[in-house]
């Protein structure tokens, strides 16, 4: 399947493509959001969350993962604190057994996210010439 490329205006529009995500979106994906501080990552999760009928989605930096109930479960999830630490504590947030029931978002989950098998969509967010732009670049699902 080709990356698809998307041009983003705004935090309403970030939303409204992780709605269209979310749409798309079936138990057992799991998505791997990269992109830098900023960037839009959990506006994306967000409108996912909108999607499958959850509209509290926050960022879980602090406590690295929360599970929302919505039609289909949505495990949210931030490695960054994580980074450069011991796969045991990823381990230890038992995703494997969450997976097959639930929509796994993994931001900073480069080297993690492998871990739980070789089948994930990618989904990177860069910053634009525009300081309010954004490019997302899909790979793995086809909006």
């Amino acid at each position: 399947m080709p990356e698809q490329i998307f041009k983003i205006h705004s935090v309403i529009e970030m939303e409204d493509l992780g709605r269209q995500i979310g749409l798309r979106l079936g138990a057992g994906d799991v998505l791997l959001l990269q992109g830098e501080l900023g960037s839009g990552k959990t506006a994306l999760t967000r409108g996912i969350g909108t999607a499958l009928g959850i509209f509290e989605v926050s960022s879980p930096t602090f406590v690295i993962s929360k599970i929302y109930q919505g039609v289909i479960p949505l495990v949210h999830v931030d490695a960054y604190r994580l980074i450069g630490k011991e796969f045991a504590i990823f381990d230890d947030l038992d995703l494997e057994t969450r997976i097959p029931q639930s929509i796994t978002v993994i931001e900073w989950g480069n080297g993690f996210v492998e871990r739980l098998g070789d089948s994930f969509i990618k989904i990177a967010i860069d910053f634009d010439e525009d300081p309010n732009s954004r490019v997302v670049a899909i790979k793995g699902l086809e909006i």
